[in-house]
């Protein structure tokens, strides 16, 4: 259930409204007074955190010279080290 924040809304004007919080299914109806005091309240509307995670930057640089460049794990323009070992190109290997 979500919990929803209300304040009070005090009858005298010197007093200080009170905030509290409340767990309420979506389907209930907003409060309409405070359980406590009985002054009338209004429901006040938060901010949350939202969902944060780390995105791959676009100025992410391959290193072509790098084994894990290709598919195959070979290095693109360098000689096989592997050749007499019963290496096989697949399609996406360019050499």
């Amino acid at each position: 259930m979500p919990t929803y924040t209300y304040e009070t809304i005090p009858s005298d004007p010197n007093a200080r409204p009170r905030r509290f919080e409340v767990f309420q299914r979506m389907s209930d109806d907003t409060l309409q007074v405070d359980p406590d005091s009985g002054d009338k309240v209004k429901q006040i509307i938060t901010g949350g955190l939202g969902i944060r995670g780390h995105v791959l930057k676009r100025s992410t640089v391959v290193n072509k010279s790098s084994a894990a460049a290709t598919a195959c794990g070979c290095a693109t323009g360098r000689p096989h080290k592997h050749q007499n070992r019963g290496h096989r190109h697949t399609s996406a290997c360019r050499h």
